[in-house]
């Protein structure tokens, strides 16, 4: 793995607004931060800038200051169809604790499962140790088809975990099931106070989900998840505790059924954004901030994997529709995740395997 030297000024187009409301976007600068990667899946930053990611074929890394090393390969990643390694996040006290967590696909139990897993950078950051798997038995269905699984930390200080429904029909309605989910857990793997309760398990915060990849907190602290459609409809969800979205694919795996089957569940919750026929596939995303970002600021930015483009979708007042869209970096391939570092720069992981996978960096320019 290398660092990346070259860059690429990048014009903007704007995809969707009114006069009224369009607002300039920034020229954009993208240049290659670490090379050499295989499907690199996620990217969290731990204070001070030290930028850990993952590789689903099974590694964490971790670069700081233009090093980048390997910090772990467990060896019981199961890497296979859309799973392996996947989430991570840097615990907001990290500077502390030094602790992170990371989201896999695992058989460490016999069966294979996807698990969320805490562990603690050793002084020298070279590598990692106390390994404790905080929650496990998410279901990770046969193939390893839909099965999340983006982490972050909330403003409320909790791990926010987005589940895939195993390509199992009965999961997202199930409230005993943990797949096709958006989960809100404390450090140590337990439900998160606040969370709703009553019949669904601790860790529930909303259900109905077919394949949230993302999660993402708006400036003043609403979770939005990221979704995955079958054949239509990629969706952006406001997230409410205890909110149903409506995903219900029964009997059998029917995909032909509505994202959000308002007939079944008039209580469903519509999608903020949806991106009807055909879907584009958007995965992780962040609300970036600042006044350098022009028009972005406050937007949400999601990586596309099928649409190979970064999307911007700013919201109207209220956050419950859609005021403006733009598209941008559309020469990379496939975009897995897009996350702002303390820094302000925004970095984006490209989806390909067999080294051609990098880690972007993109610069708000003029």
């Amino acid at each position: 793995m290398r660092r990346g030297v070259t860059a690429l000024l990048v014009v903007v187009a704007v995809t969707a607004g009114t006069a009224a409301s369009c607002r300039p976007a920034p020229t954009l600068t993208v240049s290659t931060a670490v090379a050499g990667l295989s499907n690199p899946w996620d990217i969290s930053f731990a204070n001070g800038g030290t930028m850990f990611f993952t590789e689903r074929v099974g590694r964490i890394d971790l670069s700081i200051l233009g090093d980048t090393r390997v910090l772990a390969t467990p060896v019981d990643v199961v890497a296979a169809g859309e799973g392996g390694m996947m989430g991570v996040a840097a615990d907001p006290a990290y500077a502390t604790n030094r602790r992170i967590y990371t989201c896999m696909v695992s058989n460490a139990s016999g069966a294979v499962d996807v698990r969320v897993v805490r562990w603690q950078v050793t002084p020298d950051s070279r590598a990692l140790t106390a390994r404790t798997d905080i929650l496990t038995g998410i279901d990770a269905g046969g193939g390893g088809r839909h099965v999340g699984c983006r982490l972050r930390f909330g403003p409320d200080g909790h791990l926010w975990v987005t589940t895939g429904d195993a390509a199992v029909g009965t999961a997202p309605q199930d409230p005993a099931s943990l797949a096709g989910k958006v989960l809100r857990i404390t450090t140590d793997g337990a439900g998160a106070p606040g969370n709703p309760g009553g019949a669904l398990r601790p860790e529930i915060y909303s259900y109905g989900h077919r394949n949230p990849q993302g999660v993402a907190f708006a400036a003043d602290g609403t979770p939005y998840s990221i979704e995955h459609g079958p054949d239509r409809d990629d969706e952006v969800n406001r997230l409410v505790p205890g909110g149903n979205y409506g995903w219900n694919p029964v009997p059998g795996y029917n995909e032909a059924v509505p994202m959000t089957d308002l007939v079944e569940f008039p209580g469903a919750i519509p999608a903020v954004w949806s991106s009807g026929t055909p879907t584009i596939a958007p995965s992780g995303g962040t609300f970036v901030r600042g006044a350098e970002w022009k028009g972005w600021d406050t937007a949400l930015v999601m990586a596309v994997l099928k649409g190979q483009q970064l999307r911007v979708v700013r919201l109207a007042p209220g956050g419950v529709a859609v005021e403006q869209q733009y598209t941008a970096v559309t020469d990379r391939g496939r975009l897995r995740v897009a996350v702002q570092a303390p820094d302000g720069r925004l970095f984006l992981a490209t989806d390909a395997g067999a080294g051609a996978g990098a880690i972007l960096t993109v610069t708000p320019t003029g």
